[in-house]
């Protein structure tokens, strides 16, 4: 069997580190992750338009963003959505009982129901 040459250690750093900021920078594309930034940018931009101190045209620009916002956060829950279809069905678990869970999720009191 062939040996690799080995690597001088300044250049393995450099791969680790490569591959450290890779990591790092999937995790804040994230669904999630973008939904946690996207979240908050919507919740500050409620607070700023429900103070009332921008003008007619701040506050248009203020809703245009956060209608965005609420795009990215909805794109956001639906890949999570996706995710955990994908999950229940690698477990073996029938949509039947996706559905029940969902069901009962819409009939708890914090829903209204």
């Amino acid at each position: 069997m062939m040996k690799r040459p080995e690597r001088p250690v300044h250049e393995a750093v450099t791969i680790q580190r490569r591959d450290d900021m890779a990591a790092r920078k999937k995790t804040e594309d994230s669904p999630i992750a973008d939904f946690e930034k996207s979240l908050k940018g919507l919740e500050g931009l409620v607070e700023r338009l429900e103070r009332g101190e921008h003008s007619l045209e701040e506050s248009l620009r203020c809703f245009e963003e956060g209608i965005a916002l609420s795009r990215r956060c909805q794109e956001a829950l639906t890949a999570a959505e996706q995710r955990v279809r994908v999950l229940v069905e690698q477990e073996g678990l029938e949509t039947a009982e996706l559905v029940e869970l969902e069901e009962r999720d819409d009939a708890s009191p914090a829903s209204g129901a």
